[in-house]
């Protein structure tokens, strides 16, 4: 944040209070507009301030985590209030990574202590949560949109998420993705069993290789002082494609 964003600043706040105070004395949607000019007053005031956006998302992160060691009725406390800063800290900054995923994951925590279906609205804001997490960097939630599609039963969206996921670099370990009790519903699945056991076959050709001897090289041959030896032939080696 600049040195002058205060005085810069200060003017859209005190036109956000003069919508919220038009808006207090006005009546329908005249009145939702006027909250609305508000609302984003105050946005745009609290936009670019990185320091606050951090300290929101970490205030927030450490609220999940201590969600998941307590009681249910507690945690779902925690968890509400966690959603909360992820989603100040993403009105300050709309790119904020982390914030966007852990919101996904804070609302999925809280669909599962809540006894949720999977159509409920809970899995619907964590569905969003991710897709805005894929907005800001491609495939970064695509794993956890998949989860949300298994539980759901759209298999064919789950398993074009997992791929995705796969391509972006941005699955878990094999072992984490068997594990994972929201899968439990499509582990016997036969296109389920197909991208895993495509998954197991990577490692295990990079283990084949890494064992291959290395081929000897062609001993060289002394070129005769009177006939200099001519290279006619250029080999080049392509990197590897991901």
């Amino acid at each position: 944040m600049s040195l002058l964003a205060p005085f810069t600043k200060k003017p859209k706040l005190t036109a956000a209070h003069q919508h919220t105070a038009q808006a207090r004395n006005s009546t329908g949607g005249e009145a939702d507009s006027f909250y609305n000019a508000a609302y984003s007053g105050y946005a745009a005031v609290l936009l670019d301030d990185p320091i606050r956006a951090e300290a929101l998302y970490s205030w927030g992160f450490a609220l999940l985590h201590q969600a998941k060691v307590k009681p249910a009725e507690q945690a779902i406390t925690l968890l509400e209030e966690a959603i909360s800063k992820f989603s100040f800290c993403l009105l300050i900054n709309p790119n904020y990574l982390g914030a966007a995923i852990d919101m996904g994951v804070a609302y999925m925590d809280l669909a599962r202590l809540q006894t949720a279906s999977p159509s409920d609205g809970l899995y619907s804001l964590a569905k969003s949560s991710f897709e805005n997490a894929n907005r800001i960097q491609k495939g970064s939630a695509s794993y956890n949109a998949a989860c949300i599609d298994a539980l759901r039963g759209d298999y064919d969206s789950a398993l074009q998420a997992l791929q995705y996921a796969k391509e972006r670099g941005s699955l878990p370990d094999i072992t984490d993705i068997l594990e994972d009790a929201d899968l439990d519903c499509v582990k016997q699945q036969a296109w389920f069993t197909d991208f895993v056991a495509g998954l197991e076959k990577k490692p295990a050709a990079e283990a084949a290789q890494a064992t291959d001897p290395e081929p000897t090289a062609p001993e060289a041959t002394e070129a005769t002082p009177t006939e200099p030896t001519e290279n006619t032939e250029q080999t080049t080696s392509e990197p590897a494609q991901n």
